[in-house]
């Protein structure tokens, strides 16, 4: 093996752990535990769970320590390492015909356009993977660590059609390897992005009775709609769906609610919040989203806003403040923004809120999420308006773990041009009750 496969170089040391107790530092490398290679953070957490081990550690200066350590069970040792995942990045081998990455203008950060599909991440981080990188092997690792939940990009159960849609042919094997998984009773949620004319009508009726059948540890599966920008030259012609369609999916999906509820108590398969929207149809209630398993993918956002703002403002009374303040948000969430915000207004009439709805105009206006409006979109058709003292961000918009928009405007470049003070809300009903009525709110929950 090439030494960098062998060695992990540690970058940092916890203050008060068992490393820095070790004389431990930043230079290191992580030879070896208990004898054995560490591939990555997987074989590291699981090696070094137990009370009594051995690690090798090659010193700055070229010296090899071995120290037998004692300690509680799964007590970490504070080690931090160049990267998270303690190897590199998987990149995808498909060539979906949907996918968002391809559809990215020229000229973005480069970390923009990695296509990841790195089964690893997806328990880190709740990414979904398509399975088509993982061998026997990756499998058995997952089941032998309980790498779960596994968060799975279906789209399809028939293979010969998830062959073509992903443009890879060894892509059809993915209820193989899921089998694999129900069989190590490894929890998984699933996702179908659906795209008119191919994997929708008869072939989702096909996917959801399939996938049923990986009950009960196949949690829930999600279905949203493929976002589309308007840089898809030379790419598949694919097309938007209409209100119609949206309403077909919604009469499919809930039609196998009802029946698996019966057989299961859980109503396992969601429609994303798109397609009530798109079809002009009332939220379902909360009880039929089943905890809320598939937030990330859009799925009852609205309807746990809704409930989170009414909670939170059940038991709060008028302050009499006076303040005018704003909220940007994209096309999907702003009507129910606007409804939200009157809600507030009635109990606390001093506050003067307005609500822009921001087009994206940087991807095209058929992507209205707000966690696609960039900068760019905020500083041109904010600019001028009347913004009050302060202007309030869903957390969304911005990187993750970065104070900078998709196309690298910051929020203070925002705010300059704004001339206006931004504050970043959390994605919560009562972080946004909170940030609006910033005075009696600051501490937490009403």
């Amino acid at each position: 093996m090439k030494k960098n496969e062998l060695e992990h170089r540690i970058t940092g040391v916890e203050p008060g752990s068992i490393a820095e107790e070790l004389e431990l530092e930043a230079g290191d490398a992580l030879l070896l535990v208990n004898g054995q290679t560490v591939k990555d953070v997987f074989d590291y957490r699981y090696l070094t769970n137990e009370e009594y081990l051995t690690v090798l550690i090659r010193k700055e200066n070229g010296e090899e320590w071995e120290l037998e350590i004692e300690k509680e069970y799964e007590e970490d040792l504070g080690l931090v390492f160049e990267s998270g995942l303690m190897d590199e990045y998987r990149s995808c081998r498909n060539k979906c015909i949907f996918c968002f990455i391809d559809q990215m203008p020229p000229g973005m950060r480069e970390t923009l356009y990695f296509k990841d599909d790195d089964s690893r991440l997806s328990f880190l981080q709740g990414n979904y993977v398509t399975l088509t990188n993982m061998s026997q092997e990756d499998l058995e690792r997952v089941i032998r660590y309980r790498l779960e939940p596994i968060n799975i990009s279906f789209h399809t159960t028939n293979p010969e059609l998830r062959c073509w849609m992903l443009k890879n042919r060894f892509a059809g094997d993915v209820c193989q390897k899921a089998k694999l998984l129900w069989d190590a009773g490894i929890e998984m949620n699933g996702q179908i992005v659906l795209c008119r004319g191919i994997n929708d009508g008869e072939e989702l009726e096909r996917s959801i009775r399939e996938l049923s059948g990986f009950l009960p540890f196949l949690k829930s599966v999600s279905i949203v709609p493929v976002g589309l920008t308007r840089y898809r030259q030379d790419l598949y012609p694919l097309e938007p769906f209409s209100r119609e369609d949206a309403k077909a999916v919604i009469d499919c999906i809930e039609r196998w609610q009802r029946r698996i509820f019966q057989e299961h108590g859980t109503h396992f398969i969601h429609a994303s919040d798109e397609w009530y929207l798109l079809a002009e149809r009332e939220l379902p209630e909360a009880e039929r989203y089943d905890g809320y398993p598939q937030l990330e993918n859009g799925v009852g956002m609205l309807r746990l806003l809704r409930e989170e703002t009414q909670e939170a403002l059940r038991n709060l009374k008028d302050d009499g403040a006076q303040e005018e303040l704003s909220i940007a948000t994209g096309l999907l969430a702003g009507p129910c923004i606007e409804e939200l915000c009157r809600k507030i207004q009635k109990k606390f009439p001093g506050r003067k809120i307005h609500v822009f709805q921001v087009k994206n105009h940087f991807f095209g206006e058929r992507i209205t999420v707000s966690g696609l409006i960039t900068g760019q979109d905020l500083k041109e058709q904010l600019k001028g308006k009347e913004l009050g003292s302060r202007l309030l961000l869903p957390c969304n918009m911005l990187r993750e773990g970065e104070n900078v928009f998709l196309d690298d405007v910051s929020v203070g470049e925002l705010e300059k041009a704004l001339q206006t003070k931004i504050h970043i809300v959390k994605s919560s009903g009562y972080d946004f009750v909170s940030a609006v009525i910033q005075n009696i709110m600051r501490g937490g929950k009403a």
